[in-house]
């Protein structure tokens, strides 16, 4: 896995404990009256729809870059071996540099 899918998958479980964290507080709040409450829920709940369009295209995007890498392996099996071959003799000769 990239960085970039690592901060991707941190960020989709980030924004899934924020939606659960926040469909929590609206479900704890329901009973609370007045107009400042209503507003605060009415901003919440789409903020929350907003965050779930926001996992959901972010997980989407993650499924076609795994798709497109497995293509390009698939596709192109010795030059990824000697990519990887490559990457991680370069990888070894920093590391072990003193």
């Amino acid at each position: 896995m990239n960085a970039a899918e690592v901060n991707t998958d941190k960020l989709v479980t980030d924004l899934k404990r924020i939606v659960s964290d926040s469909e929590l507080l609206l479900h704890d709040s329901k009973d609370v009256a007045g107009e400042k409450a209503h507003e605060m829920r009415v901003r919440l709940t789409e903020a929350m729809e907003s965050a779930k369009r926001a996992c959901h295209r972010l997980e989407e995007k993650a499924i076609e870059g795994a798709k497109a890498a497995d293509r390009t392996i698939r596709e192109h099996p010795y030059q990824s071996i000697g990519v990887a071959f490559g990457l991680g003799l370069l990888i070894g000769v920093l590391v072990t540099r003193k």
